[in-house]
């Protein structure tokens, strides 16, 4: 469970905070139950909504009876979606171009598209009162004609974005390769569970004829002006509180149906309104992640060199579209050919609207999806030529000299030594030993298996919002437009202005979350908020200094506001190694190390970006072998509870071995990089490449995810050389 630092090795106790590892700020607080989650938030005359969800994947509403539900003791209104249907749509991100027209019902009106879409809506005096009024509700569905889930094997459905990157000759490259080998990668369709589920309580403000809306979001400005746009109103209307925030993994990013329809029935009654999701209204309604289907093939000549790449990339999207809905789709095809030098690819990405939840970002969104198919192609060229996989990565990989790398796709890969993290990584992980184990154990009669994964990742590009104000009594003021929703952005913030500032931590206050108090901003997405929501910290530092006569002095009173946009994006990498072992009985696959390496930029704290690569690790263990979410042939949801959905625990987790090093980005001013989805990145990558180790000896040549043991043990009683 050990730590390296490189290239920044942790300062002495005593100098500047960057570098250091405090105890996080916020862990007192949360730890002795002092935290405010939005059900912390009090609000005594608060309406509690209960929606009433379609039983069915597509069908068209013939009627909505709601007489017997409103007759019931302490229900106060009950709507459907004629009530809301003339609200707006949520906007979309066009990062692929302009996005086909699709509906944002935030209550079902006329058709139903999805298990899980709310129809109808019930206000009570008390959660259990709106719940029991909803059995109440006679809805009438006509599913005779509903169309069927999508399936990855199914690619006919709409399509709101497609986009195509060539550069260079693929069509050449392949017709010179001496090796070409193909590959085909489903990934699971995975929740994002974060502890605190979807959360939302909106008091209304009569004095005002405005509302605050204290919501569980990572994107708290954003969702003030969607809820401004969609219902209408002047955004000053509407206040918008990030309190502390449970989780979130990319879930919490967009603004949902039954967000919008509490502020628009705060307004409608005048009453203060209230809604908390339980965990099967999170897994049957809420933004799913992954299940893209990617394919691709690799060229390559005699001796290993890669000429060229082709990829073809299938997203589904849902039954209506988040506002990143076209993100994953983006990035896996965009990211591609990773860390290695290939001139030549085709690159292809779509997106296909499906009877089910939306998918949107998930923590990754795109990235292990584009690892998990170019280190698959990497271990099966490998295996195909007899060469050792980290031999054949070392070949291929973009040197430092090359730094910048420009590709069509607009990734520039912006610094690092791709190859020197490989060494550091097979010298750290003692590689050569592990091989020679492995044999070992393989004549012993053992199933084991190595495997790696190395990736590149944006992380970091845009503007973000800072303020930073300095108080006569030597006090500093900090106000981010960005989020946290767990990083501890507090404790990360303070050190970059006690740093920039020449102060002690203890001096500095971090302000973040309330769109009333903190500057706009974009908030916690993509691994960003340290290298730009943190630059923007050192700007505003910098400024108030430059205000104050370029000291902190006694009396001093000022305040400097900045908008820092990156003079580029920041690109992460790692290079991750699994060792497993699988019981050839049970199928059970074990992971019984990791050994990781990140160079993440500038450590602003070490223990804190330890924690953020251990916590990636986990749900990228989860996304290999436990988590997936399950339509039937019907679009029935049939994992709705975590009774079905398995969740990684404590005791799934391996032995990890972290490594840092530090290559500063030459995009921001910190020179930071990403953290916080690295592992979600890198382990995927190398526990689903040690399966194939482990089985190859067997004649195993396929394997889906998860890597169940039921999956695992079928593959092995079907192979060529069962045991």
């Amino acid at each position: 469970m050990a730590t390296i630092s490189r290239v920044y090795p942790q300062d002495a106790v005593g100098s500047r905070p960057i570098g250091q590892s405090p105890p996080r700020r916020e862990d007192h607080r949360l730890v002795t139950g002092r935290g405010a989650f939005v059900a912390d938030i009090a609000l005594p005359d608060a309406l509690h909504v209960s929606f009433i969800r379609s039983p069915v994947a597509g069908g068209k509403i013939a009627g909505c009876d709601l007489e017997a539900a409103r007759g019931r003791d302490g229900v106060v209104a009950a709507f459907h979606g004629g009530h809301v249907a003339h609200l707006g749509d949520l906007a979309v991100n066009p990062i692929l171009g302009p996005v086909a027209a699709t509906a944002y019902p935030v209550l079902a009106h006329d058709h139903v598209l999805a298990v899980g879409q709310p129809v109808a809506a019930i206000l009570a005096e008390t959660a259990m009162a709106a719940h029991d009024a909803g059995e109440m509700a006679e809805i009438d569905l006509d599913d005779s004609g509903s169309v069927a889930c999508f399936t990855p094997d199914d690619e006919s459905g709409f399509s709101p974005f497609a986009k195509r990157w060539r550069q260079g000759d693929p069509g050449r490259a392949f017709a010179d390769a001496d090796h070409i080998v193909e590959v085909e990668v489903r990934h699971p369709r995975l929740a994002p569970s974060p502890l605190e589920n979807r959360a939302i309580a909106v008091r209304y403000e009569p004095d005002e004829e405005g509302l605050t809306v204290w919501l569980s979001t990572q994107t708290p400005h954003r969702a003030r002006t969607e809820l401004a746009n969609i219902l209408a109103l002047d955004p000053a209307r509407v206040r918008v509180v990030a309190p502390d925030v449970g989780g979130a993994f990319g879930l919490k990013a967009s603004l949902y149906p039954e967000e919008v329809f509490a502020v628009w029935a705060a307004f409608e009654l005048r009453r203060s309104v209230r809604w908390t999701a339980s965990r099967s209204e999170d897994l049957l309604s809420a933004s799913h992640g992954r299940g893209l289907l990617t394919r691709g093939r690799l060229a390559l000549s005699e001796s290993g060199v890669f000429l060229g790449l082709e990829a073809e990339i299938t997203a589904p999207v849902g039954c209506w579209l988040t506002n990143s809905a076209a993100i994953p789709a983006w990035n896996a095809a965009r990211i591609l050919p990773g860390p290695y030098n290939i001139v030549d690819f085709d690159l292809r990405t779509t997106g296909i609207r499906t009877n089910t939840a939306p998918v949107g970002i998930y923590r990754g969104a795109g990235r292990p999806e584009a690892a998990m198919l170019m280190e698959r192609l990497v271990e099966e060229a490998a295996r195909r030529m007899e060469i050792d996989p980290m031999e054949l990565r070392r070949i291929n990989l973009v040197s430092p000299a090359a730094m910048p790398c420009r590709r069509t796709t607009g990734a520039t890969l912006d610094s690092g030594n791709y190859p020197e993290a490989l060494s550091v990584l097979v010298k750290s992980a003692a590689y050569a030993d592990a091989c020679r184990a492995r044999e070992r154990r393989r004549g012993q009669g053992e199933i084991v298996g190595i495997g790696a994964g190395f990736f590149v990742e944006p992380c970091g590009t845009g503007w973000e919002s800072a303020a930073v104000r300095l108080h006569p009594d030597g006090t500093v003021v900090v106000r981010s437009g960005g989020s946290s929703q767990g990083h501890g952005r507090e404790t990360a913030f303070a050190q970059i202005a006690a740093d920039e500032l020449g102060c002690g931590l203890e001096r500095v206050t971090v302000q973040f979350g309330d769109t009333r108090d903190s500057p706009e901003g974009i908030g916690a997405l993509a691994s960003r908020s340290t290298a730009i929501g943190g630059s923007a910290v050192v700007m505003a530092a910098r400024k108030a200094l430059e205000k104050s006569g370029g000291s902190l002095t006694p009396g001093c009173a000022v305040e400097a506001s900045v908008r820092y946009e990156s003079g580029g994006e920041a690109w992460g990498y790692g290079c991750y190694l699994a060792q497993i072992a699988i019981d050839p009985e049970t199928g059970v696959l074990t992971v019984e190390k990791m050994t990781c390496l990140d160079d993440v930029g500038t450590l602003i704290n070490p223990k804190m970006a330890e924690g953020q690569i251990r916590g990636g690790i986990a749900q990228g263990l989860g996304e290999a072998i436990l988590e997936r979410l399950v339509y039937d042939d019907d679009g029935q949801l049939i994992t709705g509870s975590l009774m079905d959905y398995a969740l990684p625990r404590a005791a799934d987790m391996p032995l990890v071995e972290v490594i840092h090093m530090q290559t500063a980005s030459p995009v921001n001013l910190l020179g930071a990089k990403g953290v916080g989805e690295a592992g979600t990145i890198g382990a995927p990558a190398a526990i689903y490449n040690a399966a194939f180790d482990a089985l190859a000896p067997l004649g195993v040549t396929s394997l889906p995810l998860p890597l169940t043991a039921c999956a695992i043990w079928q593959a092995i009683q079907s192979s060529d050389n069962a045991l």
